[in-house]
C-alpha cells in the first residue's frame, strides 16, 4: 500500500470514528428561563416556562428546615460557600415543594439569581455530562433530583459520590445539588444488610453504602405532621384559594378527609382543599 493510499485509509477511519462519537453538549442560554429539565439523550436542557412552585409561606410545620435551606441557598446565590443538601423523610411533607419555593422566593427578590435544573433519578449517571455543560456558565445553577434512591445492583450511586465530592474535576463553583428521598441513606435496609452478611470486611461494605449520604453537607429531616400543623396547612391553602368555610365545619371535614386517607401531610391537606374547591364550584390553577 502506497503512502497516499495509507493516508486516505486513515482519513476514512477518522471520519467514521467522528461520526460514531456522540456530539458535544449543545449550548444553552441559562439566562432565558428560570427552570430547566435535563434531557441526557439529546444532551440538552429543556426550558420550563412555568414552575409548579408554592409561595414559601404556605409551607407550614417545617419552619426549622425551611430556614436552614433558605439560608444555605441564599448564600449560594450570592456566590458564597454553600452545602449540597439531602431532604429526607415522610412523604408529602413538602421536600420538593420547599426547594421550588425557595428558588421562587430568591428569584423574586433578585431576578435571575438562580436557574433550577431538574435531573430525573434514572439519569443520575449522566451528571458528569451535565456538569460539563454548566461549568463556566455565569449563572448559578441549583440541580434538583426528586425521590432519589438506589436499589440492589444499581451502581450509579458511585458516580454521584464522585460528582458530589472527591472527583478529579470536582463540582463547578456555580452548581449546587439538592435531592429529596424517603430514605436517609438512599439505600434500602436489606441492601445494606446484605452487604454486611456477604462482605469480607462488613464494616467497609457498610461504609461504602452510607458514605453517599455523607457527601451531602446538609441532612434535613421531614417528619409526619401533627394534627394542629395539618389543620394549619388546610386553613392556609383555603386562604390562598379564597375559600371561606365555617371554622368548625372545616376542621371536622378536613380531619375526616385525613382519616379516610390514613395520613396527615401537606399533600393530603392540598388534596382536601382541591376536593373542597371542586364541591364549591371553584377552579384552582395551582398551589
Amino acid at each position: 500500500m502506497s503512502m497516499e493510499q495509507l493516508l486516505a485509509t486513515l482519513e476514512r477511519l477518522a471520519s467514521a470514528v467522528e461520526r460514531l462519537a456522540p456530539p458535544p453538549p449543545a449550548g444553552v442560554d441559562l439566562q432565558a428561563w428560570d427552570a430547566f429539565v435535563w434531557e441526557p439523550r439529546g444532551r440538552e436542557l429543556r426550558a420550563v416556562a412555568k414552575v409548579a412552585a408554592v409561595p414559601l409561606e404556605l409551607l407550614v410545620g417545617i419552619d426549622r428546615v425551611r430556614d436552614i435551606l433558605l439560608a444555605n441557598t441564599e448564600r449560594f446565590a450570592r456566590g458564597l460557600p454553600a452545602n449540597n443538601a439531602l431532604l429526607w423523610g415522610a412523604r408529602g411533607m413538602g421536600k420538593s415543594s420547599l426547594i421550588k419555593a425557595i428558588q421562587r422566593r430568591i428569584n423574586l427578590a433578585t431576578p435571575g439569581s438562580l436557574a433550577l435544573i431538574e435531573i430525573h433519578r434514572e439519569d443520575v449517571d449522566s451528571l458528569p455530562l451535565l456538569l460539563q455543560l454548566l461549568a463556566g456558565q455565569a449563572r448559578r445553577c441549583l440541580l434538583f433530583c426528586d425521590d432519589l434512591s438506589f436499589d440492589a445492583g444499581d451502581a450509579s450511586y458511585k458516580s454521584l459520590k464522585a460528582v458530589l465530592e472527591g472527583g478529579l474535576e470536582g463540582r463547578p463553583d456555580n452548581v449546587l445539588f439538592y435531592a429529596t428521598s424517603n430514605r436517609r441513606h438512599l439505600m434500602p435496609r436489606d441492601m445494606i444488610d446484605n452487604e454486611r452478611s456477604t462482605a469480607i470486611n462488613p464494616g467497609e461494605a457498610i461504609e461504602e453504602k452510607v458514605s453517599l449520604s455523607d457527601r451531602f453537607g446538609l441532612w434535613l429531616g421531614f417528619h409526619p405532621c401533627s394534627q394542629d400543623d395539618y389543620l394549619a396547612m388546610v386553613r392556609g391553602y383555603c386562604r390562598h384559594a379564597g375559600l371561606e368555610v365555617e371554622p368548625e365545619l372545616l376542621r371536622r371535614d378536613a380531619l375526616e378527609w385525613a382519616t379516610t386517607r390514613g395520613a396527615r401531610s401537606g399533600r393530603v391537606a392540598w388534596q382536601y382543599v382541591q376536593d373542597l374547591a371542586g364541591r364549591e364550584g371553584r377552579v384552582l390553577t395551582s398551589r
